[in-house]
Order: C-alpha cells, then structure tokens, then sequence
C-alpha cells in the first residue's frame, strides 16, 4: 500500500488536468533549524516575565496529638520522669503540621492567588518569593467551593512583581503551556506541554468542575502555581492531578482564569465569601435514554428538575422539564458546565439563556440575582453533652442552601461544620446535613437545638434531612 499511494495520485493529476488547477499544499516537512536563531529559540522571555510572581505558600497549623499508652503513665516512673501530661504520659501534646504549595501574586499590591487546600486549617502563612524574600500573609478569603483562597503580603510597601491574568476562554485545544510552581519543595520549577482538553466536568474535585486539561508536568507542590500561555498571561491555576502513583503522569487539571477572576474581585470588595448568581433550579444531566425520550440527536444539556418559588429561574419562566442547551450564545452540555458558566456572570443585570421546551428552542431571560438570606443564621456550636456536641449549626435560607449545595428546604436547622474527634463526628453528622427533630421536638431554629439538647437523655431519637433522604435514628445517650 505504501507504494501504490503515490502512484494513484499522479494517475488523477494526469486524467484530470482542468480540475486540478492549482496543485495542492505540500504538506510541512520536517527541517533542522536554518539559523543559530532558529535553534536559539526559548521560551525564556515568557518565563522571565512571569516566573518572579509565582511564589511558595507554607502553611502551618497547630493540631492536638494524644498518644498511646505507655509504661511513663504508671506513678512509679512518673517520679523520675517529669510531669504526669507531658509527652510521652498518654496526655495531649501538640503537633504541627506543615503544608506546601504555589501560588500567584496578581496584584502589585501583594494579593496572591492559591489553592484552598493548601491554608486549609492553617494558624499561619508564610510566602516566599522566587527572590528570596519573604512575607508572612493574612488569608482575605477562602472558597472551598472553587478550592481557591486569597493572600495579602503584610508589607507596607507595594510594587510587587504581578502576574496578568488572562482568558480561559481564549484557549484552544493544542495551544503550548507553561507550568510554573515548586514542586516537592526543590524550588521553583517549570514545564511545558499542552492544553489537552478543556471544560473538564466529570473530575469530582470541586463544586464548580469546568477543567483545563494539561500534559505539563505537574506534581505535588505545584498546586496553587500558575498555567501560563504563550504570551506569558496566567490561565489558570493549577490544582489537581490524576495519578496512580502521586506523581505526574500527564493529566493534570487547573481552574479557569476566569473563575480566579471572580473570586478575586469579592476578596477586592472586602467580602468574606463569594458573591455569585443564584439560579434556584436544580438540574439533571441527559443520559442516552433521556435523549432518545425527548428525540434528541446526542445526550447533551440539563435537565431542568425542580424550581424553587421565587428565585431567578421562576422569574425567567423556566419550567420544570425544560432543557437548557446554552448561556450567553456558548453551548453548555451538563449541569456543570451551565454551573461555571453561569457562575461566572457578574452580579447585576441577566444573562440569556438557550431553552429546548417540547422540542422548540426558545430564549428565556434569567435576572443575575444573588441568593438572599431570608432568615439571620444565628450560627451556633453545640457544646452540650448529645449526639450534637461538636457541631457548628445555622438557620437554613437560600442563601445557606446554595453555599452548601443541600437540597432544597425552605426551613431548618443545617450543619456547617463538624468538629473532628467530637460526638456530632462519631454520631457520622455530616456538612449539610437538615435536622428536623429531637426527641419529638420539631427544629427550626438552631434556639431549638439548643433547648433540645439541654437536658441530658439515655436515648436519643433524631430525624435528619440528606441528599433527598429523610433518616431517622436511635442513639445512645
């Protein structure tokens, strides 16, 4: 066959000579560099623009560790030995723990873009520029929900070296990519590959999966560091690897630019928490069976499942069973990739939304409204002796529903943390978590809790509200 290729192609040249006018592009061929430029060609100029501002982050937190027992626990030993709780007697000491990743200073200023895992917890953080220098920071903001947090420098002094960030939105499968971080701790490292893929949705790392996909090494250290693109601009953030043996093997994932961008502007805002559009529907991915039901050509879209009274989506018109196929004139093909797309709209005004209802596309309106707190959250921790104690509680709103992605309740008490090694966190409580009852007593408010876990009890009776689920359960007092 190798052979015979070539010879049909002259044999149609020759039978056809008007048609093929003009002869056909020879496809590039392989060459050695011409000039001592061609082989000096680098992309030095874009690390050197870039790398000052991509910074180690060390975080450190202090943990309370209890040992085993030991022969130091008997008074015999304790009299030669010192004090009957101090290490080594079976008591409390403490530990701490050390963390290290990357991250990004976007602004002159000394604002610094990284992972939320890697301060997640953290008493203290350290930044360490690729100069030497370093500053302690204070954390602005965190959002478990991106995995992304904020850092300001304490340093009175501005001019910083700073990042660009760019548009996720502009990259294109093929396009070169650098990444740059500290990976493992030798100091500030970078490769380069490509954009394998993007809008990566079924990764399962964060609330908002919209991926780019990477074959830059990327290895444990670079999480928080910079994706940068060949003009030098950050496009995004690096933050997870796919790995059976913890190092890289080509599949790397980093959060979109423009999602960083939206976390950023609400720490600039002075906000603890990031505002975003609410939508107040929840939404179902089309499998093939769901596509062949409504007579679709491929399983793409979301599944509009429920709306809440109230919220943007009944505002707009959206109706139950309606299939959103787009926002703003960009295809969305899950819940997930409508999620960040829609997620990353600024507050204010509305955004159009692309709609398949009984099988006519139609273009809603949907107002880009942020989730109100219709009840105050009065936030509590249980400190009494019940199968609660150790849990951090608040009024449920949805404002609360749509930070913790719970379902859809209009009222109750929700958990929001859970303290480890406490009763709430060996009765299996979960973030998310609806408490409806106790003892027989109905829970609104997290008052109500309170007063229902006053009074010690032998046997605890309570109803809880998970992932659609309504469970109830007998425990020990």
């Amino acid at each position: 066959m190798q052979r015979i290729a070539p010879f049909l192609a002259g044999c149609l040249l020759l039978i056809l000579p008007a048609v093929a006018q003009t002869p056909p592009p020879l496809a590039a061929q392989p060459r050695v560099p011409a000039s001592r430029a061609e082989i000096g060609l680098s992309f030095a100029p874009i690390v050197a623009k870039t790398a000052p501002a991509i910074v180690n982050v060390y975080a450190m937190r202090t943990v309370q560790a209890r040992r085993g027992p030991s022969l130091l626990e008997d008074p015999f030993f304790r009299r030669f030995f010192g004090a009957p709780n101090g290490p080594g007697f079976g008591g409390p000491s403490e530990r701490i723990q050390r963390a290290l990743g990357s991250g990004v200073i976007v602004d002159a200023s000394g604002l610094v873009v990284t992972n939320n895992h890697v301060i997640d917890g953290a008493d203290e953080v350290r930044v360490s520029l690729s100069d030497k220098r370093e500053f302690d920071a204070d954390i602005l903001l965190r959002d478990p929900r991106t995995d992304l947090a904020v850092l300001k420098l304490r340093d009175g002094k501005a001019g910083f070296p700073a990042a660009q960030l760019g548009s996720s939105d502009d990259l294109q499968v093929g396009d070169i990519v650098l990444a740059i971080g500290n990976p493992f701790g030798v100091g500030q490292t970078v490769t380069q590959g490509i954009v394998s893929a993007l809008a990566r949705t079924q990764v399962g790392i964060t609330d908002y999966q919209f991926f780019i996909q990477t074959d830059a090494a990327i290895n444990p250290g670079n999480s928080g560091g910079a994706l940068v693109d060949g003009a030098g601009r950050v496009v995004g953030i690096n933050t997870a690897i796919f790995s059976r043996s913890g190092g890289s093997q080509g599949i790397g994932f980093a959060i979109p630019a423009d999602m960083v961008r939206v976390v950023l502007e609400s720490a600039l805002t002075g906000g603890k928490s990031v505002r975003r559009p609410w939508l107040g529907a929840s939404l179902q991915s089309v499998t093939a069976d769901i596509a062949e039901g409504l007579d679709l050509p491929r399983p793409v879209g979301s599944l509009v499942q429920s709306i809440r009274p109230g919220s943007p989506a009944e505002k707009s018109g959206l109706k139950v069973g309606d299939l959103i196929t787009g926002i703003a004139g960009q295809e969305t093909d899950d819940p997930d990739a409508f999620g960040y797309r829609f997620a990353t709209r600024p507050i204010g005004g509305s955004v159009e939304v692309s709609v398949i209802r009984q099988g006519k596309p139609l273009t809603l309106t949907i107002p880009l409204l942020t989730a109100p707190e219709t009840t105050p959250r009065e936030e509590v921790t249980v400190s009494t002796r019940s199968p609660f104690g150790g849990a951090t509680v608040v009024n449920l709103s949805p404002a609360v529903a749509e930070e913790l992605r719970t379902v859809e309740a209009d009222s109750g008490v929700v958990v929001t943390a859970v303290a480890e090694g406490s009763p709430a966190d060996a009765t299996n409580l979960r973030v998310g978590d609806v408490i409806r009852e106790v003892n027989g007593l109905p829970i609104t408010r997290t008052a109500d809790l309170v007063r229902a876990t006053t009074t010690p009890s032998r046997v605890w009776r309570i109803t809880l509200q998970r992932g659609g689920r309504t469970l109830t359960a007998m425990l020990p007092g």
